[in-house]
Parts: structure tokens; sequence; C-alpha cells
């Protein structure tokens, strides 16, 4: 499926460019100052909670709000950043983050299938803080060339292992902030026991989050004390019957604020 998806996303790239070339925008590109990794040092626990809609491997999966209304609902209810999917099979498009922009001041991460320098420049014109650089679909060569053209643009890169291999690629290059993707890429089942699996090979100097299969406070509350940074969640939100108190509780607000919230 991810090849499938990666082979997809490259046509999308090349007619992007054809529409609308690099040199139409790059001279308009504002470089960011690195809100996203900010936030998350800042905050002693961060929820990136996900504007997420659909997914290829469970179809639609939030049909009552839309992309902007679930921002609103994270930002008033103690997420630290957000991340907003921009390729279609998460029903997602690249209008969401400046959509996102209008309705919250929180931190965009821009979720793709990033393939190609000209989707950094993209997301930065769009107003996103950061991207998302997955491990398993880039050579060690891309990952470099990719953190420093993001460096250049003041965004941060959150770049996503599923494995102890990828884990060891990743921490050879300048890569700060990691996610550990708990899904399985051939069974496309979740299991935070991969972020505890994992854990003890990663280097303490850089900042990780878990990502896929956070459900509960109890596993929330297991990964930070394990070290972890944050999580990036969301499924786990948008299929939840309160979508604002779930936010709240994965978030863990009244055990880190003394239960006041901190809408941004």
């Amino acid at each position: 499926m991810l090849k499938k998806i990666t082979d997809i996303k490259r046509q999308v790239v090349e007619a992007a460019q054809l529409e609308k070339p690099l040199t139409s925008f790059i001279n308009k590109i504002v470089p960011g100052d690195f809100a996203f990794s900010k936030a998350l040092i800042e905050s002693p626990w961060a929820l990136i909670a996900e504007c997420k809609l659909a997914s290829p491997a469970k179809g639609e999966l939030c049909s009552a709000y839309s992309v902007p209304e679930l921002a609103e609902i994270y930002t008033a209810n103690g997420a630290v950043a957000l991340s907003v999917h921009t390729d279609t099979h998460f029903r997602g498009r690249l209008e969401d983050i400046a959509a996102v922009r209008s309705v919250t001041s929180l931190p965009i991460l821009r979720k793709d299938f990033i393939i190609d320098e000209y989707q950094i420049y993209e997301a930065r014109e769009a107003g996103a803080d950061a991207i998302l650089l997955i491990a398993n679909i880039l050579s060690d060569k891309e990952l470099k060339e990719y953190l420093a053209l993001a460096q250049e643009l003041g965004m941060d890169c959150l770049v996503e292992v599923h494995t102890l291999e990828e884990l060891e690629r990743v921490q050879q290059t300048p890569a700060k902030l990691i996610g550990i993707n708990n899904r399985n890429l051939k069974t496309f089942v979740t299991d935070i026991q991969n972020t505890f699996d994992l854990l003890p090979y990663c280097d303490k100097e850089r900042l990780f989050i878990s990502e896929s299969g956070v459900s509960t406070k109890a596993e929330a509350n297991r990964l930070r004390e394990a070290g972890l940074r944050g999580i990036l969640v969301g499924e786990g939100l948008v299929k939840a019957s309160d979508i604002g108190e779930k936010t709240r509780e994965l978030a863990m607000l009244e055990q880190i604020n003394g239960g006041k919230e901190h809408a941004k």
C-alpha cells in the first residue's frame, strides 16, 4: 500500500510542479521560526492532535466535523500542536493548512508522503511549521538533504521510524525530532509496544514521540513515564464519542497543569 501511495504521489508532485513551478513562489516564502519543536520543548507533555478524516486502511473515520472544526476542538482542549493531512488518501488537501491556520495559532505539521524537495517549499508557503519525513520511503541522502532544506526554511522535521533499522539510520542524520510509529507497515496493525521495544536504542539527546495506536490516558501516561516527549494521535481522537473530552484526556491536562486548560 505504501509503495502504491508513493508511486501516485510522484505523479501528483510532477503535476503540481507543472501547474505551479517553484520559481513562481519561492521568493515569496517567509522562513518559519521552528515553532513546532519550540512548542514540544516548552511543554512537559505534548499531544499532537491530528485532523484526520479518513485513512487508506480503514476508510472514513470522521464525518461529523471538518478539518478546521477539529482544529478548533483540539486547540480549546489542550493540544500542543496539530497534524494536518494533505494527502487525498486521507481526504486531505494542501489548502487545509491555511484553513486550520485561520482558526488557531498552534504549530502545524504537514502530514504527507514527502518524496520531493518541492513539497517542502510548498508546505512552508502554505503555512506549515513542520513536515513529516518517513524513513521507510527515503534514502539516507534524501533524509539529510530534506532535513537541511527544512532547516533553511525555519521548519522542523518529524522523522518517522517503524523499526530498529530505520531508527539507527535516522540517528546517523541531524534529525532532532523522531517519531516512533506503532503501525506495522505490512499488516497495518498498531501496538504501542513497538515504542517500548525501540526506546532502549534511542539517543537521549533527541526528542521522541510515539505515533499511532494511543487511545487511553493510561497508555499516554505509560509513554510519558517511559520518557517520551509526547504522542501524535488521530484515529483515537476523531472516533471518540466526545472529541473534546478525549483530547483533554490524552493531553493529560489535569495531571500536567492542575486541571487548567491552556487553549491557545
